[in-house]
């Protein structure tokens, strides 16, 4: 009876009222998700969220997206529904301060000129296809004047490779709109980077290539290595190589931390550039190392600079002579991508190229998070400092190298609630004496200093610090060549050293929420299981083949010989010829066979495993309702009995 009630006009009409109020309950509660993917795939971060809610004030969103003529791309179709999703969950999250408008620029229309005045271009996304807008552009209302264009900043195309930092992009978007003042960066270093005089060779020298980008890009202002104090409009203190700062500094240093200031340090066990400059008679130095005194410590890093990291597997190959073969020099190190963490400062960095760098590890019970960004193999083993000084045959290294089996880590970011290095107050004067009269001969603009402020005993909020065991990493001969195109300087790359430091900085120049914000998962999941299978495959058979292809070279080899043989041909030697024959028929067909069976259990493989995980939630929810309705008839039998 009530089967039937439930399926005459009345019920269905019932079920249907249901599920419409259903569907409006569901839709008046946006802010309801559940992510079920294993890298939380469409849940926003907890730094974004917490950008989102910082929000002083609306910025309008808009989405310059060719949706009509991606249709025919199903991937990139599929790409700019994830792109246009993403920015739908960070609306839902922003409280109404965030509006999305998502428009398709029809060729010669308003629109076009629009995408084009925020400085977003068609572009062809395949060879012989139709160009395309896919350019996000964020813009603040408020500074919206008749005549004129309101702050806008723009991602003039959302690059399907950079996916999984899509969700850091739009944050750092909508944080640089409403801060669009540049970046202050305070240089504090020891080496001539930023140009100075060579006393090997008597002559000025220029600044290296990293630093014409980092001023191109950033404000730049000098540092005297005596600083008292930091100015609270510097935002980013870049370090190069300190070396033996006095106390007084490495207090201000503290102290810009503490209070919130970024730092990306580059230290270095043993610096390659002093040592040129050395070994060209520019002067001998008892030091070439550069650290840190108790401000790593502080800060959660565990950092010896009398120790040298040298590499078998990531090694590179040097010439010590003109007309010598190149040999492998274990100090100086070429780091592919693989060992690069999934960052937005080194994710889509292909090779970085160090020299004489310095392992970094985590101190045990520290408050700060350490993320390594940069490793090496496990090929590694520390050296001395005094016999790199000492060793002027790369040669050396390998004779004396025994691998220690260990990952060394040569860049890291630090972020969290950290100690100050200085827990009973500013250094007292008798250390810094002599270190005060250096600094008042030089001009305060110079310095960048100020008056002291309040000791920070603990930072105010996360800090966020990256350091880099190496300061030649930003040498020219290790990433950069450079030539001079009609008065301007043109800089090659051959390594991703300085896009490295511009990933740092432009990283460090955001909000705490938004340096913590993670890399997205990846959406393209292969079927791994199908490739580690495929691999077995193919070295099981692989050795079957190559034996083939051995016999039936010598086979042909063979032939060739007797073949070549002049004069008459014996019974015996044509039989012979006839054997090899046969013999390489039949080895040409075993090949054929060999690589198709190859090919089918691959294809085999694959065709399982695939069908395996296709049916799998349906042949559970299959086994579900069928035990479900068992155990319904088992508890109803005892009734009917009765």
């Amino acid at each position: 009876m009530k089967n039937k009630a439930l399926f005459s006009p009345a019920g269905l009409a019932l079920i249907g009222v249901a599920l419409l109020i259903v569907v409006v309950i569901i839709s008046a509660l946006p802010r309801l998700r559940i992510d079920l993917t294993q890298d939380n795939l469409y849940t926003l971060s907890n730094g974004t969220r917490e950008v989102l809610d910082n929000l002083e004030r609306p910025i309008e969103l808009t989405f310059f997206y060719s949706e009509e003529a991606i249709g025919q791309m199903p991937q990139v179709r599929a790409y700019g529904n994830r792109v246009q999703e993403l920015l739908q969950e960070m609306v839902i999250a922003s409280n109404g301060n965030l509006t999305l408008d998502i428009i398709d620029p029809e060729p010669f229309s308003e629109q076009e000129d629009l995408a084009t005045g925020y400085g977003i271009q068609a572009v062809p996304l395949a060879a012989g296809r139709e160009e395309v807008f896919f350019g996000v552009v964020a813009a603040d209302p408020a500074t919206r004047v008749e005549g004129e264009s309101e702050v806008y900043e723009t991602i003039p195309l959302v690059r399907p490779d950079q996916e999984e930092f899509l969700e850091y992009e739009f944050s750092r978007l909508i944080t640089r709109v409403l801060d669009p003042d540049p970046t202050v960066v305070g240089l504090i270093t020891s080496l001539d980077i930023d140009g100075g005089f060579n006393p090997a060779t008597e002559q000025t020298t220029g600044p290296w290539a990293i630093m014409d980008t980092v001023r191109y890009m950033y404000d730049v202002r000098r540092l005297q290595e005596e600083v008292a104090s930091i100015d609270e409009d510097i935002d980013i203190l870049m370090l190069v190589h300190p070396q033996e700062l006095p106390e007084q500094t490495l207090y201000a240093i503290d102290q810009f931390v503490m209070r919130g200031g970024r730092a990306l340090v580059f230290t270095d066990p043993n610096s390659d550039t002093q040592t040129q400059i050395m070994v060209g008679g520019g002067g001998y130095r008892d030091n070439l190392g550069s650290d840190l005194p108790g401000l790593l410590s502080a800060w959660g890093i565990d950092y010896d600079a009398t120790q040298v990291v040298t590499d078998q597997e990531l090694a590179l190959f040097v010439t010590l002579a003109q007309g010598q073969r190149p040999t492998a020099h274990y100090g100086m190190l070429g780091v592919p991508r693989e060992h690069f963490a999934n960052d937005i400062v080194s994710g889509q960095l292909q090779v970085m190229n160090l020299s004489s760098a310095g392992a970094l590890n985590p101190v045990a019970g520290a408050t700060t998070t350490f993320e390594p960004l940069i490793q090496t193999s496990e090929q590694t083993m520390l050296m001395g400092t005094a016999f790199f000084r000492e060793m002027g045959d790369p040669t050396l290294l390998i004779d004396d190298f025994v691998s220690e089996e260990q990952t060394r880590t040569l860049a890291a970011r630090v972020s969290g609630p950290a100690q100050s290095a200085f827990p009973d107050g500013p250094p007292t004067a008798d250390s810094t004496d002599s270190a005060e009269a250096s600094a008042d001969d030089a001009q305060p603009a110079d310095n960048g200093s100020a008056a002291p402020e309040q000791h920070l005993s603990a930072s105010v909020s996360d800090i966020g610090v990256i350091v880099v065991a190496d300061s030649d990493v930003l040498a020219d001969r290790m990433w950069a060549q450079s030539r001079q195109v009609a008065g301007q300087r043109v800089i090659n790359a051959f390594a991703s050293n300085g896009d490295f430091v511009i990933n740092a900085l432009d990283n460090l120049s955001g909000s705490t929420e938004l340096i913590n914000i993670r890399s997205r998962g990846r959406y393209a999941r292969p079927f791994t299981r199908v490739l580690a299978l495929q691999r077995e495959a193919d070295e099981r058979l692989r050795e079957r083949e190559t034996n083939l292809l051995e016999r039936l070279s010598e086979t042909e080899e063979q032939l060739q010989a007797l073949n070549q043989g002049s004069g008459s041909i014996s019974p015996e030697q044509e039989a012979e010829i006839e054997r090899f024959i046969a013999l390489q028929l039949e080895t040409r067909r075993d090949l054929r066979e060999v690589q198709f069976e190859l090919n089918n259990e691959i294809d085999r493989l694959g065709a399982v495993l695939k069908a395996i995980n296709t049916a799998l939630i349906p042949a559970l929810i299959i086994i579900g309702v069928l035990a479900a309705a068992i155990l319904r008839n088992r508890r109803r039998k005892p009734k009917a009995f009765n």
